[in-house]
């Protein structure tokens, strides 16, 4: 912990300097993944520094604290929030609920058919009206999105069907609607930090948790929970976020450079995932590592958590995003 505490603090030395002295020396941006090179978030976060570098075309500095070095993505979104040690990151949607009720809801289970109407969504910038709350209330900009990863539950048993799925001990995000959701297709879910899941499962607290497959790759959740239950419930959208208050004190060029990145880098990072995901499954098992399990009941998993996604939708006001996400199936 207190090794934690000296780098963030060397993080925020480095960073407010470079802004305020821009003229005189390049400036430096700091950001932050949770996961090695391989993995999809921390490429898109590498091809955004090199299109910022493209694109504003004067000397910048960037620094990348990979493998959770500065904490967990909850932690990257505070510090963001705050302006100081982390300029940049990728973060998962559940995180921002403090400032957005919205926020979580952006890729909640069973919003989307398939990655066509997953693009389609992002494309037509739907979650706009999400992405202008969190900057105005957590001063964090939304300037990408990254994601792709179909997700499935990993579990120390085989789950085929509702009946195997009942009063499963699942490890789900911290956001109400993952619970509720959960609830509704009849599993037990519980919120545990990420990187205590895999103790939790290998010490019998819970059963399962549910993933896209980098995840399950990198956080090497197979050697707990070998059976991977295709539920294909969700679909990753990851946001690539800038600090506001770092934005706003860079040069007009850069910001404009930023933005411009933001939004190639994330629809990069969407392909990357998107792309990799069956491939990893695949390889994990011709490697023994995991087995890839039917699920026999998505369409009845489904129809017992529309309900609570439109009651949840009413709630937080994002009923005109749901309609419109919904009128762009097909």
């Amino acid at each position: 912990m207190v090794r934690r505490r000296q780098i963030i603090a060397a993080g925020a030395a480095l960073a407010l300097p470079a802004l305020g002295t821009a003229r005189a020396q390049a400036i430096t941006l700091n950001g932050a993944s949770q996961f090695n090179d391989e993995h999809a978030f921390t490429k898109c976060m590498v091809r955004f520094e090199e299109l910022v570098k493209k694109y504003y075309g004067k000397p910048i500095n960037f620094v990348l604290h990979k493998n959770s070095s500065l904490g967990l993505e909850k932690q990257y979104f505070e510090y963001m929030a705050q302006g100081r040690a982390v300029d940049y990151a990728v973060v998962s949607p559940a995180h921002m609920s403090t400032f957005s009720r919205a926020a979580p809801f952006i890729d909640a289970p069973f919003l989307f058919n398939d990655l066509n109407h997953w693009n389609k969504v992002l494309n037509e910038d739907v979650l706009k009206p999400v992405a202008d709350e969190i900057a105005r209330r957590a001063q964090v900009m939304l300037i990408g999105y990254a994601g792709g990863g179909v997700r499935n539950i990993f579990a120390n048993k085989v789950v085929r069907n509702m009946e195997e799925l009942r009063g499963l001990k699942i490890r789900v995000q911290g956001a109400p609607i993952w619970s509720r959701t959960f609830q509704a297709a009849g599993m037990s879910p519980t919120v545990i930090a990420y990187n205590e899941v895999y103790n939790a499962i290998q010490n019998n607290v819970i059963e399962a948790g549910e993933n896209e497959a980098a995840g399950v790759e990198q956080m090497r959740f197979y050697e707990v929970a070998p059976n991977l239950a295709l539920t294909q419930h969700a679909i990753t959208i990851r946001p690539l976020c800038f600090s506001v208050r770092t934005f706003n004190a860079l040069p007009k060029d850069l910001q404009e450079a930023i933005l411009r990145a933001g939004k190639e880098a994330g629809a990069y990072g969407r392909e990357i995932e998107s792309g990799e995901d069956e491939q990893k499954l695949v390889a994990l098992e011709r490697a023994g590592k995991l087995k890839r399990i039917p699920f026999a009941d998505r369409a009845e998993m489904k129809r017992r958590v529309d309900p609570v996604i439109a009651e949840y939708a009413k709630e937080i006001g994002a009923e005109a995003i749901l309609a419109r996400m919904q009128s762009l199936i097909g």
